[in-house]
Order: structure tokens, then C-alpha cells, then sequence
């Protein structure tokens, strides 16, 4: 096996840091995450620029890690050397985006220390910096964006307009340039069918709501990903504090759901949750989309003291390793979908073995 390959099957073997169960409100917040995008000045986008123009992005890149020590320290590879199951397993991961897979040349990403932070270079921009922290924390978040770009703009000059700010090849992050957004998990609120209603609330006052995976991605597992929708006119600050203010009012709506659950059907819910683990316990075929929807019952029963023999970490860890890059990643070896489910199912068995349920 080569080196990537190695070092993709030690990623799969240890959790990610944002999935770690810590941080504020991380009962409900699994993680948050801020990107900032940038462009170089006198470059065209990557989606009109040619081959030459790519090219020349990542060298200008390329030199930039020659030059910081910060930057330096991670992992940086080149999209050319990943093959098929290395980037679904880095999607997976949330180290790039599902716009980094498509077509085109002279793609690269830098993984920082902890997998807290990653850099695409080439995406729909040139350069798409992200982090993420545990739980309810967009300022964390933020804060290690920040450096790294800043580090970035020591080295190359960004594209940067007075009176409209950074400059983004998609008009809707043109100003800061800025998404913040969180992971939260709301079964609370889909139960009782209040999420239709909040939805349309956070999207009136500016918020987008997406699946797991971000834009264009399927909700599962009552997982979604709240995020700003504006970046022009509007300072980070006020995008950090939009985000941390409607997620706490969206917290606050899951625990009133999650409450009226108990008064009004108190049996029915811990059925749920029993039979949820049951299934994940001693089912011998499992999907990926099954297991991420049992382990939001898990996740609630934890929440709600049903189950207390489970933590958040060992859920984050099955629901990570439940995805078919991560699978195989864990597993050292492809395999069919048919094959997958099975052996998923064995690992699901394996991780709640000693759990004392």
C-alpha cells in the first residue's frame, strides 16, 4: 500500500476532531464550520479559467508553503494523485466540498493538524478556506479560518474590490466572502412536524437550511446544516452572530419539541429508541442512510437519558464510519455495495459490543 493510501486508513481508524461529542450545546450541535473564499488578483475564475491559469493558481499555492511555517505544517496533496474512493472519503470527512470533485485539472487541498482545518485550492474559487470546531462554536471556527487566510494573503494578493469586497465567482459570496454554518441534529422538531415551520422562519430572516453533506445534499438522519445566505453588506461579525443567535432560537424550539414528546407520548419514544438500537445491535445487512437514521433515535436517547450507556463520541464514530469511503477506508479493502452492507452491519455490532446495553 502506498503512503496515502496508509494515511487514509489511519484517518478512518481515529475520529474526526469537529465529530468529537464536545463543545457547547453538543447535544444538539454536532460541529461548526466557517469557509472564507478567496481569488487571486488578475487570475480568472476556475470555472472560465484555462488549464495554464489552474496551473499557475496552484504554483503560486505551492510557493506560498515553501515560504510559511504555518502553512507548512500540514498535509498537502494533489488532487491528480487521489483516486475515486480517496475523495468520497474526503467528503465524507467534510475536508472538501462536492464541487472539488468535479471535473477540471490542477486541483489541490491542504489538511491541517487535527483535520480542524482544510484548504481547496481550485474549487469554485481559487482558494476556499475552511475550518471547523466541535459543537456550537462558529467563533472558534472563525477565528482558525482567519488565520490561515490572513497567512495566505501574506503570499499571494487576493482579489478585492473597495466597494464590493472580496470578489467570488458565485455573486452570492461576493463581500466577506464568509459561510458560517452548523450541524445540528432535530428529531425533536421532525417528530412533532414543527420543522416545515422553522424552516421557513431561519429562511426569512436570511438562513439557508441544507442536508448533511451542504448544499444540493439530502437530509438524513434529521441532520441539517444551517448557514448565512448574505455576505455582502454585512461584516463577519454580523454573520457569526446571525448564525449563533438562530441556532440557539432553533435549540431552544428542539428542546420544547423534545419535552412535548415526553408529556404526550413518552412510550412511543422510548419504543423508538429500544427498537432503534436493537436493529443496529443484531441486524446482519445495514445501509448507510439506515444507520445514520437509527443513530438520530440513539442520539436523542442519549440526549434524553433513555440510553446512558452510549456517549456522543461512539455515535459521531459509527455515523462517520458508516459511509461507504469510510467503510472500506476502515476495512483496508473495496467493496461492492452488497458487501458493504453486510460488513458495516458486523462493525455497527463490533463498536456497541461493549457499550453494556
Amino acid at each position: 500500500m502506498n503512503e496515502l493510501g496508509t494515511m487514509f486508513e489511519d484517518m478512518a481508524k481515529n475520529p474526526a476532531a469537529w465529530l468529537s461529542g464536545q463543545g457547547n450545546e453538543a447535544l444538539v450541535v454536532l460541529s461548526s464550520r466557517v469557509r472564507l473564499a478567496r481569488n487571486v488578483a488578475g487570475c480568472r475564475f476556475p470555472t472560465t479559467a484555462d488549464s495554464d491559469t489552474r496551473k499557475r493558481v496552484v504554483s503560486y499555492f505551492d510557493s506560498s508553503l515553501t515560504r510559511s511555517n504555518l502553512l507548512s505544517k500540514g498535509q498537502y496533496l494533489k488532487a491528480v494523485d487521489l483516486d475515486d474512493l480517496d475523495r468520497d472519503f474526503l467528503v465524507e470527512r467534510h475536508l472538501i466540498s462536492p464541487v472539488f470533485l468535479n471535473g477540471g485539472s490542477s486541483k489541490a487541498l491542504l489538511i491541517g493538524e487535527s483535520e480542524r482545518l482544510s484548504i481547496m485550492v481550485n474549487e469554485e474559487d481559487h482558494i476556499r478556506v475552511q475550518a471547523l470546531a466541535a459543537g456550537l462554536d462558529p467563533q472558534g471556527a472563525y477565528d482558525l479560518a482567519a488565520q490561515y487566510e490572513a497567512e495566505i494573503g501574506r503570499y499571494i494578493e487576493f482579489d478585492y474590490d473597495p466597494d464590493f469586497g472580496y470578489l467570488t465567482a458565485c455573486p452570492t459570496n461576493v463581500g466577506t466572502g464568509m459561510r458560517a454554518s452548523v450541524l445540528i441534529h432535530l428529531p425533536g422538531l421532525v417528530l412533532t412536524r414543527d420543522i416545515d415551520k422553522v424552516v421557513s422562519r431561519i429562511t426569512r430572516n436570511g438562513l439557508v437550511v441544507r442536508g448533511f453533506y451542504g448544499e444540493g445534499s439530502d437530509v438524513l438522519g434529521n441532520l441539517f446544516q444551517v448557514s448565512n445566505q448574505y455576505t455582502l453588506g454585512v461584516s463577519e461579525k454580523d454573520i457569526i452572530d446571525q448564525v449563533a443567535q438562530a441556532t440557539q432560537e432553533i435549540i431552544d424550539g428542539e428542546a420544547l419539541a423534545r419535552q412535548r414528546l415526553v408529556d404526550e407520548a413518552q412510550d412511543m419514544i422510548e419504543d423508538k429508541i429500544w427498537r432503534a438500537f436493537g436493529i443496529l445491535k443484531h441486524a446482519r445487512v445495514l445501509t448507510s442512510d439506515e444507520v445514520m437514521n437509527l443513530l438520530s433515535a440513539l442520539r436523542l436517547g442519549h440526549a434524553m437519558k433513555i440510553i446512558d450507556f452510549l456517549d456522543i463520541a461512539t455515535i459521531n464514530e459509527i455515523l462517520l464510519l458508516s459511509q461507504p469511503a469510510h467503510l472500506q477506508k476502515y476495512y483496508g479493502r473495496e467493496m461492492d455495495p452488497n458487501r458493504r452492507d453486510f460488513v458495516r452491519a458486523q462493525m455497527v455490532h463490533e463498536k456497541l459490543r461493549n457499550t453494556g446495553g
